[in-house]
């Protein structure tokens, strides 16, 4: 929706060092928020991915050692140790994903009390959507 011409021109309210100070903090929760977001997207595609391998050692001959990687090398190991070791790195990586989880709730819930206050100040002379 555009502001109409008269509502553009209205710059009567004048931005004290506080409002500046919550525009700059909106900011920066903004571009945290963004990065969390990207976080927990690649967190969620690589859950996915143990998720399908956790599948595939179920279906697995538990005689056979597995590939299993480890950083950026694969390694063999049998596959009852491949298992505790998915378990675990799915544990280790749910915690991670509740975390970041957790952290972009905090940022929106900070964002939207600053959207109020500089709402109720600014009106519609300020825009504070991405």
């Amino acid at each position: 929706m555009a502001l109409s011409q008269e509502d553009e021109r209205d710059d009567s309210t004048e931005v004290t060092w506080e409002d500046q100070q919550r525009i700059n903090s909106f900011s920066k929760l903004n571009t945290r928020l963004s990065g969390i977001k990207e976080k927990i997207e690649a967190l969620k595609a690589e859950k996915e991915a143990l998720d399908d391998i956790s599948m595939e050692l179920e279906l697995a001959d538990e005689d056979e050692p597995v590939m299993y990687k480890v950083g950026e090398a694969f390694i063999h190991m049998p596959h009852s140790r491949a298992t505790k070791r998915l378990e675990k790195d799915l544990s280790l990586l749910n915690d991670e994903l509740d975390k970041y989880n957790s952290d972009a709730e905090e940022c929106e819930k900070t964002m939207k009390e600053l959207k109020v206050a500089l709402y109720a100040k600014f009106g519609r002379a300020i825009n504070l959507d991405e």
